[in-house]
């Protein structure tokens, strides 16, 4: 495949990802990420900052469709609702990079510099929710207590998905994830 055909920052996640696996993250550079790509450093760079942002990159993207998603609910959905149709939607964007998502995951648990940085989109997550919940409305704490909630259940629930076998939806464990926090709360475990 040539450099300039379409698919390059596609291209370059996957022969990434895959080096990352075989090799492991320290041990991979981008000559050879860019080598397995058939591009060039130069167009490596047109897209990803480093070879962390491979793993980490649309995050502005992420929180800004959440955010907009908890917006668009319904003003007379609860806030923990708003949340839970924001990581629904988030989930769906997911579905189809269910193979990279465990590739990535795989990665990321090797290697402690990644699991911070992991932590970090988390923890910007839950912040970017619980703004979008005070212009709702929604007062401290309680915009912070839920969004940060809603980010443990994405967690547990993203976790599940990439290790169960079979093809449960992402959204769907979501939703079930939710609906075992609300019985939990309310003292029907």
């Amino acid at each position: 495949m040539g450099r300039w055909e379409p698919g390059a920052r596609e291209r370059l996640e996957r022969a990434a990802l895959e080096l990352y696996v075989e090799r492991g993250f320290e041990q991979t550079t981008v000559a050879e990420i860019t080598n397995r790509a058939g591009l060039t450093e130069r167009t490596f760079f047109r897209h990803f900052a480093d070879k962390r942002e491979v793993l980490f990159a649309g995050q502005v993207e992420v929180l800004e469709a959440c955010a907009n998603a908890i917006a668009a609910a319904p003003e007379a959905a609860a806030p923990l609702d708003a949340v839970a149709e924001a990581l629904r939607t988030l989930s769906v964007r997911l579905q189809e990079r269910r193979e990279l998502s465990r590739q990535r995951q795989t990665v990321i648990a090797a290697n402690a510099g990644l699991q911070e940085r992991e932590l970090l989109k988390l923890a910007l997550l839950a912040s970017a929710m619980a703004d979008a919940l005070r212009r709702r409305g929604v007062a401290e704490p309680t915009a912070s207590l839920i969004a940060e909630a809603g980010v443990a259940v994405f967690k547990v629930a993203y976790e599940r998905w990439i290790g169960e076998p079979g093809g449960r939806m992402l959204a769907d464990i979501v939703q079930d994830s939710f609906h075992q926090l609300k019985d939990a709360t309310a003292g029907r475990t």
